[in-house]
């Protein structure tokens, strides 16, 4: 997936290597199938959850899977650091509240990343829904990924299988914009 991304980074203008991402996951109910899951009182899932990292493009540079029951700022270490591993030029990862508090500073402190992560929060005088800077891109990510029907609920026994299946639908849509570049 990471040749495929720098490629279609390449094709898009942009160097191989990202500066700037985005962070934020995404609940998914799970059957009965069994395997790890968790409920997530914020959207009142019983579940899964996918974290993911993804360019300014929102092209997906790291994906996890984990029980729906961890705390966006709990599972943020591991994607940060599996981020930084397949792009390590990231400066800037914007987030949102979701990612605020002193645990999450300091796990990323302890790696020497205390001044990466930036929380882009909502204008307190709107109400209601609005596009927030930045964070728009990987609720797009989100929504591209959803296309894949398979993804729409989780029917996986295994983490690992689950991550599978996510890493194949970024694969397949950085596929269809490579092909549509070239055509």
């Amino acid at each position: 997936m990471d040749a495929l991304r720098d490629l279609v980074r390449e094709q898009a203008g942009r160097s191989a290597s990202p500066t700037a991402a985005v962070i934020d996951s995404q609940s998914v109910k799970t059957t009965e199938m069994g395997g790890p899951s968790g409920y997530d009182a914020g959207k009142k899932i019983k579940g899964r959850k996918r974290h993911a990292t993804v360019d300014v493009e929102g092209f997906p540079i790291a994906i996890q899977v984990h029980a729906a029951d961890v705390q966006d700022r709990d599972g943020a270490p591991d994607v940060i650091l599996a981020m930084l591993e397949k792009a390590p030029e990231v400066r800037k990862l914007w987030a949102d509240g979701g990612y605020t508090g002193p645990k999450l500073e300091a796990a990323l402190a302890e790696h020497g990343l205390g001044s990466i992560l930036e929380i882009v929060h909502k204008p307190k005088e709107i109400k209601g829904f609005t596009v927030l800077y930045r964070r728009w891109v990987v609720e797009r990510t989100f929504a591209w990924l959803s296309w894949c029907r398979r993804l729409a609920k989780d029917v996986e026994r295994t983490l690992a299988s689950s991550l599978a299946w996510a890493q194949l639908a970024a694969c397949r849509f950085l596929m269809r914009r490579m092909a549509r570049a070239i055509t």
